[in-house]
């Protein structure tokens, strides 16, 4: 039996009455200010700065976790060491990465949650999953394929077809990719973060470069 591909959140193209003009709407997300003004839990410790890369073109969707120190104070998606370490999974350079027209990076807090008490970044804030998420990719329907980095993301996209544990799920990753199409679905392929802090993960699965990081590059070259 062939399995269906499960995406949360993200609605069936049969089911939306219109799509939003993708402009206005990533205007209002740049403009957001509700985890100032209306937090779920304790306000942001700064002020907010909005990271996001979309088009109406872009096959190819980016769905890490939050944007750190580093990206928060440039405005611009990755631009640090784990960037440089996905742009070389991927196969491409920072010409095609930062081309919006082939290439949307929607992470799942668009802004940088802060610091915890150990020095390291927060999970994502809740609010922009609520509020944006579902209508960002609503908007971008031409999207064939996601790369979902991190368990926040797989949470998001793969929802109950997530495994109990982010080897697992990454380890599990031709039956999302390879699973049967359904109108209106993107293919999703999950990968860990490419941070430095996964460097002992990568040496004791190393599978992923040798099994995944090929098809993840024929993927990328496919669809720019």
């Amino acid at each position: 039996m062939s399995q269906k591909r499960m995406t949360v959140g993200l609605p069936l193209l049969s089911e939306m009455k219109k799509y939003e003009d993708l402009e206005t709407l990533v205007a209002d997300v740049r403009r957001c200010r509700a985890c100032l003004d209306n937090p779920e839990k304790s306000p942001l410790p700064h002020a907010p700065r909005p990271v996001l890369q979309v088009s109406p073109t872009a096959r190819i969707c980016v769905c890490g976790q939050a944007p750190g120190t580093r990206v928060h104070q440039s405005g611009q998606p990755f631009t640090d060491p784990s960037g440089d370490r996905l742009r070389d999974w991927m196969g491409i350079g920072k010409d095609v990465f930062y081309d919006p027209a082939q290439l949307a990076i929607v992470p799942m807090g668009f802004c940088f949650p802060g610091l915890d008490a150990k020095g390291g970044d927060l999970p994502p804030r809740p609010e922009c999953r609520k509020i944006w998420h579902d209508r960002v990719f609503a908007a971008m329907p031409q999207i064939e394929l996601i790369l979902v980095i991190g368990q926040y993301a797989q949470a998001y996209h793969l929802g109950s077809e997530r495994k109990k544990t982010l080897t697992e799920t990454v380890a599990g990753w031709r039956s999302y990719l390879h699973a049967e199409p359904e109108p209106g679905k993107p293919a999703v392929l999950p990968l860990p973060h490419p941070s430095w802090r996964n460097n002992v993960w990568l040496k004791k699965n190393p599978w992923f470069e040798a099994e995944l990081l090929p098809v993840l590059r024929r993927e990328v070259a496919r669809l720019v």
